[in-house]
C-alpha cells in the first residue's frame, strides 16, 4: 500500500533473565518464542570479574580467532552439555580503542556459537542464571518491514525534461547551485512551484540562506546503517570517508583496527570490507540516505545535499556502515559492531533510518534492558568525541512508518533524535509516526499529494539497481532522517568555522529548537491514502520543522525573530534588551536595500514601545540591526553626559501565514 516507505523496523534485543539451577531440557522440548533470531548463536556479557580468564582463553588461540574455551568452569559445563561451540568478542581487538572498550565494558560482550541440538533460548536461559553472566542476547534478526521488491521510483530524462519546462515556464531561476536537479528538490529549496497549491513555500530545509554560512567540513563523518552505499557514485564519490591506514579488497587488517580492508567503512553482513550494492534485491536505500547528507554540491551534475561542500570545497563524508544486503537477513550481531566502528574510527553523526514498530518496547527502561547490546554500543558512540566542535556523538532515528500515535524504539529512547516526516504541503506525511517518543520533523515526502513520485525525496542510487538512472525517488520517515543528520552534520561544520564548542546537551537544544512551526497548519484534514484529521497531530510531531539556517544563527550567536508574512507586526525585544526595553531609547533600524526586497519590506521597520515594527510580504530569511543607547536618552559625547550605544543584530525568520478559510496568505 505504500509503495516507497524504507523505515526500517527490526532492530530489538531479547534478555533472558530467568534463574534457574535445572538441567538443560532435552533438545527441541523447549518452548516456542515468537522473537525472530538466529539459531546456534547468542550475545552473552560477562561480569567484569571474569575478564581476566575470558583474555587468558582468547590469547591462548594461534589464529586470534574464536576459542573453544571460554576457561569459566561453570560456563563451559553448561556448553559441554550443548555440544561443539565457539567463543569470541562481539567487538574485535582495536588497540587504538581498547582502553576505552574496557571502560565502558563492551569487551565483555562474547558471542557464543553452538550446535543445533538446543535452541537459543534453552542455552540463554541456563547460561543468565550463572553469577558470572550479566546479560544475554538473542542474536535477533533484523529483516525489512517493506517488500524489498518495491524499488525506487527512477528519475527518468523525460521526467527531467518536463520539469524543466515548467521551471523555465514558471521563470524559477537563480539557484545556488549548479546541480541540473536542485530545483526538484523541494526537501531543500520550495518555492512553492512543484505541486500547484499543494506545493508550500518554504516547507523544506531551510538549505538556501544556510548554505551562505557554511555547506559542510570534511572533518566531519556521517555513518550510514543501511544496505551499502555505492561508493563509485558520481555524485558521492568524493564525499565518502576513506580510511587512509587500509587498502580496499585486502585480506589483511592493515591498521590493526580489527577489520580487514575498510577502506569506505565495512560490511557487517558478510564481514568483509568489500561494500557492495548490487545484489538483484537490494533497493538502494544507502545510497539515496548518503546522497541527502552528502552528494557533491556544485558540481554540474545531479543533486545537491545539505552538507556536501561546494564544487571545490569538500563536504562531510559519508562512512558506509553495511547491515543489509539483498534478501540476506542481518542481525543483531553485525549492528552492534556497525555502531562501535563508527564510534572508533571517526564518526561524529549516526544515521540510523531504521527501527522496531511503534509499541514494540513501552518505555525507555524495558528498551535498555531488553536491547541491552544496542544499547551499550550506543552509549559508548554518545560517549565518544569525534569532533572538537561537540563532547560526543550524535545518535538520530527515524520515527517509523506506521502511522501510529508514538515513535518506535530505539529512536523513541530519551538519548536518540526521532525524526517524523512532513511532505510538500507541509502538513505530516501519511505514514509518519507522532506522538511520544518523537523529537523533530524533516521532509520525508508524500507521494499521495502529486500524480507521480515528485512529491517524495529525490536522492542518488546505484544505476544498476534503478534502471540504470543515477538518481530516483523514495519516502519515508527514513528519508526525513538523514535530512536531519545532513542539517546537524552542516551545524558540526559551522561550529568547527566559528571555533564553537559545546555538550551534546547544548548542541541538541540547539537543534531542536532551530524549526519553523507546524501548528498552524494543523486545521481539517488531508488527504491522503486515506483522510487524515490534522488535529491529531498537534504537538505530536516533535518541536516543528527543522530549520538549518535557524540553526547556524544560533551557533553564531545572531538571534532569530519569527515572523509572519501578509500583516505588520510587534515584535517583542525584552529578552534581547533586558526588561526595560520599553523605557530604552532607540537610535536606529537599518537593514539593507536587497534584505528588505526579499521579504518584500516596503518600508523600513522602527521601534515602538521596545517593539519591532514590522510587515512582511515575502517568505525568507535576512538581517536586521536595532541600535539603543545605555544609560540615558543621548549618546555621551566629549562635551555631553550620556550612555552608550548598544547594537544588535537579528535574523528575520517570515513565514507564511495560515488564514481563517484554510488558504494561505
Amino acid at each position: 500500500m505504500k509503495n516507497y516507505l524504507y523505515g526500517i523496523f527490526a532492530i530489538a534485543f531479547l534478555a533472558f533473565t530467568a534463574c534457574t539451577n535445572e538441567e538443560l531440557p532435552t533438545p527441541g522440548t523447549g518452548q516456542d518464542t515468537p522473537v525472530e533470531h538466529k539459531s546456534g548463536e547468542i550475545l552473552v556479557k560477562f561480569s567484569p570479574y571474569v575478564s581476566e580468564i575470558l583474555d587468558k582463553a582468547a590469547a591462548a588461540t594461534r589464529s586470534g580467532g574464536p576459542a573453544t574455551r571460554s576457561g569459566i568452569l561453570s560456563v563451559d559445563e553448561v556448553l559441554d552439555i550443548v555440544g561443539g561451540y565457539q567463543i569470541e568478542r562481539v567487538f574485535p581487538v582495536d588497540g587504538r580503542n581498547e582502553e576505552r572498550t574496557r571502560e565502558s565494558e563492551l569487551h565483555l560482550w562474547y558471542v557464543v556459537r553452538f550446535g543445533d541440538d538446543y535452541s537459543a533460548e534453552e542455552v540463554a536461559e541456563k547460561l543468565s542464571a550463572l553469577g558470572e553472566v550479566q546479560h544475554v542476547n538473542l542474536n535477533r534478526t533484523i529483516r525489512r518491514a517493506y517488500n524489498a521488491g518495491k524499488k525506487a521510483m527512477p528519475l527518468t530524462r523525460e521526467a527531467l525534461a518536463a520539469m524543466q519546462r515548467a521551471t523555465r515556464a514558471a521563470g524559477d531561476t537563480g539557484y545556488p547551485f549548479n546541480d541540473e536537479l536542485l530545483p526538484m528538490q523541494w526537501h531543500l529549496i520550495n518555492r512553492g512551484n512543484l505541486f500547484g497549491e499543494k506545493s508550500i513555500v518554504d516547507a523544506d530545509v531551510q538549505c538556501e540562506e544556510a548554505w551562505k554560512s557554511s555547506t559542510g567540513d570534511q572533518s566531519i563523518i556521517v555513518a550510514v546503517l543501511d544496505e551499502g552505499v555505492m561508493v563509485e557514485h558520481p555524485d558521492l564519490k568524493n564525499n565518502m570517508w576513506v580510511n587512509e591506514g587500509e587498502v580496499y579488497r585486502s585480506k589483511q587488517d592493515n591498521d590493526g583496527n580489527g577489520y580487514k580492508g575498510d577502506v569506505y567503512g565495512y560490511n557487517f553482513v558478510f564481514d568483509t570490507g568489500v561494500i557492495s550494492w548490487d545484489d538483484v534485491s537490494d533497493t538502494g536505500h544507502g545510497t539515496h540516505v548518503a546522497g541527502v547528507i552528502a552528494a557533491q554540491n556544485n558540481n554540474g551534475i545531479g543533486i545537491s545535499s545539505i552538507a556536501g561542500g561546494n564544487a571545490d570545497i569538500p563536504g562531510v563524508k559519508i562512512m558506509s556502515c553495511q547491515i543489509f544486503s539483498g534478501n540476506t537477513v542481518s542481525n543483531s550481531l553485525a549492528t552492534v559492531r556497525a555502531i562501535k566502528y563508527a564510534a572508533d574510527n571517526g564518526a561524529s553523526i549516526i544515521q540510523c533510518s531504521m527501527g522496531i514498530k511503534g509499541g514494540g518496547y513501552t518505555s525507555d527502561d524495558q528498551y535498555a534492558k531488553n536491547a541491552k547490546a544496542e544499547h551499550d554500543a550506543l552509549a559508548y558512540f554518545i560517549a565518544t568525541s569525534n569532533c572538537d566542535a561537540i563532547d560526543g556523538g550524535l545518535v538520530i532515528f527515524s520515527a517509523g512508518n506506521d502511522a501510529l500515535d508514538r515513535a518506535g524504539y530505539p529512536g523513541a529512547f530519551r538519548d536518540y533524535i526521532s525524526v517524523t516526516s512532513f511532505s510538500p504541503d507541509f502538513l505530516p506525511a501519511s505514514y509518519t509516526n507522532y506522538g511520544p517518543g518523537c523529537n523533530i520533523s524533516a521532509p520525508g515526502g508524500d507521494a499521495y499529494i502529486a500524480s507521480n513520485s515528485t512529491a517524495t525525496v529525490l536522492s542518488t542510487m546505484p544505476s544498476e539497481m534503478n534502471e540504470g538512472s543515477d538518481y530516483g525517488y523514495m519516502q519515508g520517515t527514513s528519508m526525513a532522517c538523514p535530512h536531519m543528520s545532513g542539517v546537524a552534520a552542516l551545524g558540526l561544520s559551522y561550529a568547527l568555522k566559528q571555533g564553537k564548542h559545546y555538550t551534546r546537551n547544548e548542541f541538541i537544544s540547539m537543534l531542536l529548537t532551530s524549526v519553523n512551526d507546524m501548528e498552524r497548519y494543523l486545521d481539517g484534514t488531508k488527504e491522503s491514502n486515506g483522510t487524515m484529521y490534522l488535529e491529531n497531530y498537534r504537538k505530536q510531531l516533535g518541536t516543528g520543522a527543522v530549520d538549518a539556517y535557524q540553526l547556524l544563527m544560533q551557533i553564531e550567536g545572531t538571534p532569530c525573530l519569527k515572523v509572519g508574512v501578509g500583516a505588520e507586526e510587534l515584535v517583542p525585544l525584552t529578552q534581547f534588551f533586558g526588561g526595560s526595553a520599553t523605557n530604552l531609547t532607540y537610535t536606529g533600524v537599518s537593514m539593507s536595500a536587497a534584505d528588505m526586497a526579499k521579504l518584500g519590506i516596503e518600508t523600513l521597520p522602527t521601534m515602538a514601545y521596545g517593539k519591532l515594527k514590522i510587515k512582511c510580504t515575502k517568505s525568507g530569511v535576512a538581517k536586521i540591526t536595532v541600535t539603543a543607547i545605555g544609560g540615558g536618552d543621548k549618546v555621551g559625547t566629549g562635551t555631553v553626559m550620556g550612555g552608550m550605544t548598544i547594537t544588535k543584530e537579528f535574523a528575520i525568520i517570515a513565514r507564511g501565514v495560515q488564514a481563517g478559510n484554510g488558504g494561505w496568505l
